[in-house]
């Protein structure tokens, strides 16, 4: 019986000091406000090998995160210092991959919640007892950040090396450290610079992609902006492309490999590649080749449904100068000339800005911004009025004088080629969108050659006049007759005022535009006044009008930024890419139509082709999906869904499918036949 019971003892005491040592696996947690950190192992002793796996754990309170091992535009990541340890040779660290944290334009790439820093710690003395002590340095960020310290030892006996409760914990975050991709599916293709200064990834997948996502380091601290990624083939391959930043690194893109890292939710990979320069000789004949194709589209511009509300000003342009002298007409039509090339230079200039700042650039996105269309709303109503003859705004002396040498001053036809460029950027027209693409996919020179060039491209019709003054000579003198074609060309004006209004109530809502309404239809009727009171009154009313827009573009814009979605017709679906590769993956055919409420080129393409006969009809067919993009307001998503075909504006139809996963781009202008041949192409699998 006393054998027994000593057996027994034994057994107690055998199996207490197995849970002993399950616990000593870990460290004791040090816990703070930000959450808590500690050392654990996935075996209970060091065994006979030479390495033990180790992780440090982290669990973070929520909105709480920690830093990779290469932070992005803050933080710093964890360290350790081992000093103090005993039987310990060196330990490595791995780091699963990465989220990304995007916060008021600042990148950092992390960690929330919960993750295990997989560890390998080499032993000086394979087999005996491991003792570790382990300084911890961390930063934990939310809205503020925290530095944190923690000192963590674990004391690992010698003896068989049984799995501890802690090894799933670590495998399951040690699959996640980005290997070479093969497990994962994952293989790079190119790592290439173009002639704009990027760096172009491919990478391919099986099975495909979903939200993949690239991190970049380089030996040299060179950082590089928000990869814009373009999924294709459906999902089986991505596209990434970025841009280093400036003022870092120490050499230029090619001249150093970069440390590529790919994730894709649990999926990962990291590549080691060098960047292919870019091919020499091609940047100046492309670049010439392209400012000829702007000066093209600039001209087809002029033709362009966007263009045709300000068909009015073109024709009083002309009629207004019957009979005239020969010299005022080449003058006057030079400063119109002038007037849209300047233009189409300030909008370089504002584009140019908007890309150094790093956010979305695109044409027409001035129509994206309530402010912007107040202003033209109000402008476009003053055009129409002083056409009716219901009012004249007198310009300050030394504009109505400018020029004037014999009484015909510049500044009227001045303004009103700018007035016209401003109206005709809605939309793009055939070469205008090949043109833009390879601008802002370049740098500044290429910003400013291409947009002169699109001003001289669309100021050629005036320039014609002004070589050849005796076209508009021979025209009949002006008389009573121009009083009933001012009254038409003014209601053309009145006609663009409605449509932009139109846009407007997409932007803010219906109430705070029929406030705006209200309060320039006041600020008419006072000017109307005004004509038998005082004719100072015109500025200050045209002035107090201007600020009422303004707040009430401000008061609306907020609560539409929230809560204002574009209905979509019919049969559309909303656009996203990943459903789209979905569908594309199913062996579905998808048309992707990007649109915007104030691109009238859009809505004539839909009205024409979309939403008529054979091509509704197969848009409507079994198998086929339609998806629509609203670029009405600002989208980052869709501008980078453009700018990977390329292009910048709108409109923009694509059509997807089994023959065609990339995506067959169709011309700015529908036609029945483009959109049914490429629905055709994409269906053949």
């Amino acid at each position: 019986m006393g054998k027994v019971l000593r057996l027994l003892g034994v057994m107690l005491c055998l199996a207490a000091g197995g849970f002993v040592r399950a616990e000593t696996a870990a460290s004791d947690w040090v816990v703070n406000d930000q959450g808590k950190v500690r050392l654990i192992s996935a075996v209970t002793a060091t065994g006979d090998g030479g390495t033990v796996q180790l992780g440090l754990e982290f669990d973070l309170k929520p909105d709480w995160k920690i830093y990779w091992r290469s932070p992005g535009d803050a933080g710093y990541p964890p360290s350790i210092d081992w000093k103090g340890s005993d039987n310990l040779a060196d330990a490595v660290l791995s780091w699963p991959a990465p989220h990304r944290f995007s916060i008021s334009g600042l990148e950092t790439m992390g960690y929330k919640e919960q993750v295990v820093l997989p560890l390998v710690a080499r032993l000086a003395e394979p087999g005996k007892k491991l003792a570790l002590r382990a300084a911890v340095d961390y930063l934990t960020c939310a809205v503020v950040c925290v530095p944190q310290h923690a000192e963590l030892s674990l004391i690992l006996p010698a003896g068989p090396a049984a799995a501890s409760p802690h090894a799933f914990l670590i495998g399951r975050f040690l699959a996640t450290v980005p290997g070479d991709g093969a497990r994962q599916g994952l293989s790079l293709l190119s790592a290439q610079a173009n002639d704009s200064g990027e760096l172009v990834v491919t990478v391919a997948a099986d099975p495909p992609l979903k939200q993949p996502d690239l991190f970049l380091e380089r030996s040299d601290q060179m950082q590089f902006s928000r990869p814009k990624a373009h999924l294709s083939q459906g999902g089986h391959r991505v596209t990434f492309k970025t841009k280093p930043v400036e003022g870092t690194g120490d050499v230029a893109l090619a001249e150093k490999p970069v440390v590529l890292t790919v994730v894709d939710g649990e999926r990962g990979m990291e590549a080691v590649a060098g960047v292919t320069p870019p091919e020499p000789g091609v940047r100046l004949p492309r670049l010439l080749a392209m400012m000829g194709i702007a000066l093209l589209g600039g001209l087809i511009l002029n033709l362009m449904p966007c263009v045709l509300p300000v068909l009015s000003l073109k024709i009083l342009a002309v009629v207004s100068h019957g009979g005239g002298e020969q010299r005022k007409i080449r003058v006057s039509f030079l400063a119109t000339a002038a007037g849209i090339i300047l233009s189409f230079l300030v909008l370089a200039a504002a584009t140019a800005t908007v890309k150094l700042a790093g956010a979305a650039v695109g044409w027409g996105i001035q129509f994206q911004q309530p402010l912007f269309l107040c202003v033209m709303i109000a402008l476009v109503t003053l055009f129409a009025a002083n056409l009716f003859g219901w009012f004249e705004i007198p310009l300050p002396q030394f504009l109505g004088e400018l020029g004037s040498g014999h009484g015909h001053g510049m500044a009227g036809p001045f303004a009103t080629g700018a007035f016209a460029t401003l109206l005709a950027t809605p939309c793009t027209a055939p070469f205008l969108g090949t043109a833009l693409g390879f601008a802002l996919a370049h740098g500044l020179p290429e910003i400013f050659a291409i947009f002169t060039l699109l001003g001289i491209g669309m100021s050629l019709p005036y320039l014609a006049v002004a070589a050849w003054p005796v076209m508009a000579q021979r025209l009949p003198r002006p008389g009573r007759w121009m009083i009933t074609v001012r009254a038409l060309l003014g209601l053309l004006l009145l006609g663009t005022a409605a449509w932009l209004v139109t846009v407007l109530v997409a932007l803010l809502g219906l109430q705070v535009a029929l406030l705006m309404g209200g309060a320039m239809a006041l600020a008419l009727v006072l000017l109307l006044l005004s004509h038998r009171l005082n004719w100072n009154l015109r500025f200050p009313v045209i002035g107090a009008t201007m600020v009422v827009a303004v707040a009430l573009s401000f008061v609306g814009a907020a609560p539409a930024a929230d809560g204002h979605k574009a209905a979509l017709k019919g049969m559309w679906k909303p656009f996203d890419q990943a459903a789209l590769a979905a569908e594309v993956a199913a062996g579905h055919v998808v048309f992707v139509d990007v649109t915007a409420d104030w691109c009238l080129t859009c809505q004539v393409n839909k009205q024409a082709v979309v939403y008529r006969g054979e091509v509704a009809k197969r848009l409507s067919a079994p198998g086929v999906t339609a998806m629509q993009a609203d670029w009405t307001r600002p989208n980052d998503d869709i501008a980078n869904y453009l700018a990977s075909f390329g292009r910048y504006g709108i409109p923009f139809d694509a059509v997807y499918g089994p023959g065609a996963p990339d995506g067959v781009p169709l011309p700015e202008l529908l036609s029945d036949e483009a959109v049914l041949q490429a629905l055709d192409q994409a269906a053949k699998g």
